[in-house]
């Protein structure tokens, strides 16, 4: 289920974040994850926003498949990147093995906990075996809005476990830190890679 809100916030912010399409350089949690890519790898940018992960797939000689929610967000990463970003959301995902690898960096926060099982068992799906999935999470509990009124599921870090191994997927490095977003806050958060075995 799509949260209208936090959309519709996405679809109305491409000024703010004008600054997101600057590519820079990877940061670490990005680089970690393409050094367990193979070469030329096909990866699922889910959740994309600006594409910014996927302009630096691109660079390095991998497949971006750049989605999200927001039509907003697609203009804004296909007028920057022109990186062939398109409209889908989390329940559209029904790609079977179609992807070495999945990147979902701080989108399916926004899902409802409750459909975040099914959501997981469909990348689970999407991925070949031997594939790789980065997830980022805000860490707490329950949910809430922010300041510029985006959803969002909190989690713990066993509880994150639970969800990756129950879809099917083995849990392989995790990290735990905080950091600033759009809305200003400094929240917690845990970065979780894992790989689809069989």
């Amino acid at each position: 289920m799509v949260d209208a809100r936090t959309i519709a916030f996405y679809d109305s912010a491409a000024d703010r974040y004008d600054n997101l399409t600057k590519s820079g350089a990877p940061d670490g949690d990005l680089r970690d994850f393409m050094a367990l890519l193979p070469e030329g790898a096909r990866v699922l940018d889910l959740g994309c926003g600006p594409a910014r992960a996927s302009v630096h797939l691109r660079a390095a000689g991998f497949r971006p498949d750049p989605v999200d929610a927001s039509a907003g967000m697609v203009t804004l990463a296909n007028e920057a990147h022109d990186i062939g970003a398109r409209l889908l959301t989390f329940d559209e995902l029904q790609a079977e093995a179609a992807y070495d690898a999945v990147w979902a960096n701080f989108s399916l926060l926004h899902a409802p906990r409750a459909d975040l099982p099914r959501h997981l068992a469909a990348i689970a799906r999407a991925l070949k075996t031997g594939g790789v999935f980065h997830i980022g999470m805000k860490t707490g509990e329950g949910d809430l809005r922010d300041g510029i009124d985006r959803f969002y599921t909190l989690v713990s870090l066993p509880e994150l476990t639970g969800l990756v191994t129950g879809a099917g997927l083995t849990v392989i490095a995790t990290r735990e830190g905080e950091g600033k977003g759009c809305a200003g806050t400094i929240d917690p958060f845990v970065i979780m890679r894992a790989r689809k075995d069989g």
